[in-house]
């Protein structure tokens, strides 16, 4: 009886060890599935920069950069355009060793030649979204519908919405379910009127992005030319140019990580 006693004992137990085992695997798949939505990064699909015949389209920089901040805290992304497939680059600038890293990476080229179509994809898919930049934005970024409602859907659900130097121009016509303007009463970071001209497209963009946050209501905080500044304002994330890429991205995850 005894015998039989200790049998029966030890069986509870193994039971019991294995069940919390269970338990473990559960929990353990529960919190994993919180990580897989991905962050959309959406390019501009325009390629002609206004009248001039040059060509334009989004700055690699500002993808790659982001990208790689993503990749690093272990987010996964998915790549998306207004037209779907490939975008039109700009800023290629090769001697940048994250650039270089990623245009020589075959798996990166594929993924960004078969983007999606934005007005393919439903927000609830996603984590957040971030607003790749490029003067080709200011084209077709902030009249486009499906645009907007991805901006407003992930933003009304408390999911972080990035953007980087012209890639900020998506959200100058987002209108809340409440009817305000998205960027209302917020802080802001965007390439500035002094930016634009030193690069000598003031007369070529269809207007000033700084200058057209503000007139939305938002509070336009630029830094020196060309140097870094991100604005985090809730879960609105922006940044002032090129150099403020990866601050955006890393602002970003750290809001995904506190959501979490």
């Amino acid at each position: 009886m005894r015998t039989g006693t200790a049998k029966l004992e030890i069986m509870k137990s193994a039971f019991a060890l294995f069940a919390a085992f269970c338990f473990l695997c559960v929990v353990h798949v529960v919190s994993a599935s919180g990580q897989t939505k991905p962050v959309l990064l959406v390019m501009t699909s325009h390629d002609k920069l206004g009248d001039t015949g040059k060509p334009t389209g989004f700055f690699l920089g500002e993808l790659t950069h982001p990208l790689e901040v993503f990749e690093k805290a272990d987010v996964p992304t998915e790549f998306a355009s207004i037209k779907g497939g490939e975008p039109p680059v700009d800023g290629l600038e090769l001697e940048d060793p994250v650039n270089s890293r990623y245009w020589n990476d075959k798996t990166f080229r594929e993924k960004l030649s078969a983007t999606k179509k934005l007005s393919d994809i439903d927000p609830a898919d996603y984590a957040g979204v971030f607003f790749v930049g490029g003067h080709g934005t200011m084209w077709d970024f902030p009249d486009d519908a499906a645009v907007q409602m991805i901006a407003r859907e992930l933003y009304e659900a408390g999911s972080p919405v990035g953007a980087v130097c012209h890639g900020p121009v998506a959200l100058v016509n987002v209108k809340l379910s409440d009817g305000k303007y998205l960027i209302e009463g917020k802080e802001v970071s965007a390439f500035t009127n002094e930016e634009e001209e030193k690069v000598g497209l003031t007369k070529v963009v269809p207007f000033l992005l700084a200058t057209k946050m503000e007139a939305r209501g938002a509070k336009h905080l630029p830094a020196p030319d060309f140097e870094k500044k991100v604005v985090a304002s809730g879960n609105l994330v922006t940044g002032q140019n090129p150099a403020s890429a990866a601050g955006v991205a890393q602002e970003m995850v750290e809001l995904l990580q506190a959501k979490d």
